[in-house]
């Protein structure tokens, strides 16, 4: 019987752990492919600076939703009123908005912080401080709209989480970024980032619920031409940042048509490596569009369960909004921003594909 030595035993662990080192320095290599790396987009929430008893930023409580301003328009004082005077209204008043009072204040999110980027370049008296300090003059008006909603607040507002679930389920919101002219993931001060609708579901583990690196994503360069969007970037310790003309941002849900939300002026700010990156993206939010994006998503019925009133924020988007005005000096942008994650994926340029499966690829991801 032959017998292993110490010796022998010493030298064959350097062995492999030396393969290993040189399998994990090779696999990292691998995710780079002639200077281009990819990700996709697998987590988003509009960013909200949360205390644990939500004094600090909405210290006169949470918003009502369309129950409670039901009965505050029409009481139970044994006035008789239609169905056309009530319910018809009320829903009338989503879809054709006006600025005219209401008879309820709307509570907007207060305090000196807030999740986001300074983008404008200055420190006003309406701006916040990141959390942590770093950043003064924090632009993120959007957060004083939605903070005190509860459906926006995270985890439990409805909103905060199905947002998201949908984003992952639906492949027409499958967002994607890819980096090329990449010499190293640490520090690169010229790179270029293109982003993409992607055409695939996401790779998970086994329990579903979380997202592995390594899948492959069919870029959309036929039916998802107005998501193509070239910029410039560079990567600092690992951080990379982009500031960019228009982006759009494929959105879908169980309960409404296919859409998009418009950033103006948007910038990103991820931590990357080869498998993932995450951090913030932010920049004006186009106040129309995610109005109507809001009000197609989701259901008066559903927009109560976290006290969501469609006709109330769509007035303080109107009055908080401080960007791009109109030939009137009328703001139609708001300020905003959103923790994002993306995890590494090899991203397919197809050669162009027959009109038949290109049309018959786009009619399953509607009917998912």
């Amino acid at each position: 019987m032959t017998r292993i030595t110490a010796f022998q035993i010493g030298a064959l662990f350097a062995a492999v752990t030396t393969f290993a080192g040189v399998a994990s320095a090779d696999e990292s290599a691998a995710v780079i492919r002639n200077g281009t790396i990819g990700y996709v987009l697998t987590d988003y929430h509009w960013a909200q600076y949360q205390t644990k008893d939500s004094k600090a930023e909405c210290p006169q409580g949470f918003n009502d939703g369309p129950r409670e301003q039901f009965k505050v328009l029409f009481p139970d004082d044994g006035k008789q009123r239609t169905l056309l005077e009530t319910q018809l209204a009320r829903e009338s008043a989503i879809w054709h908005p006006d600025l005219s009072p209401e008879p309820y204040a709307f509570k907007e999110a207060t305090g000196k912080y807030a999740i986001g980027m300074n983008l404008d370049g200055k420190v006003g008296p309406n701006d916040f401080t990141s959390p942590d300090g770093d950043v003064k003059g924090v632009d993120n008006q959007l957060y004083r709209v939605l903070g005190c909603v509860s459906n926006y607040r995270g985890p439990d507002g409805t909103l905060y989480h199905f947002n998201n679930k949908f984003m992952q389920q639906h492949e027409y919101a499958r967002v994607l970024i890819e980096l090329s002219g990449v010499d190293s993931l640490a520090n690169d001060n010229d790179i270029t980032v293109t982003t993409y609708r992607g055409r695939d579901g996401l790779l998970t583990d086994a329990t579903g619920n979380s997202f592995m690196p390594g899948g492959t994503q069919r870029a959309d360069h036929r039916w998802g031409k107005e998501f193509i969007a070239r910029f410039k970037g560079k990567i600092v310790d690992g951080v990379m940042t982009i500031q960019a003309s228009d982006f759009f941002v494929p959105t879908t849900w169980a309960f409404e048509d296919m859409t998009a939300e418009w950033f103006r002026d948007p910038r990103f700010q991820l931590k990357i490596n080869q498998d993932r990156a995450e951090g913030l993206l932010a920049g004006y939010v186009d106040v129309d569009t995610f109005y109507r994006q809001m009000a197609r998503a989701v259901s008066t019925h559903h927009q109560s369960y976290g006290q969501q009133s469609s006709p109330s924020i769509y007035r303080a988007l109107h009055k908080l909004a401080d960007a791009y005005p109109d030939k009137d000096g009328h703001n139609t942008a708001i300020s905003a921003a959103m923790d994002v994650k993306f995890v590494q994926v090899f991203i397919d340029h197809p050669p162009q594909e027959t009109a038949a499966k290109d049309a018959e690829a786009t009619a399953r991801a509607a009917r998912h």
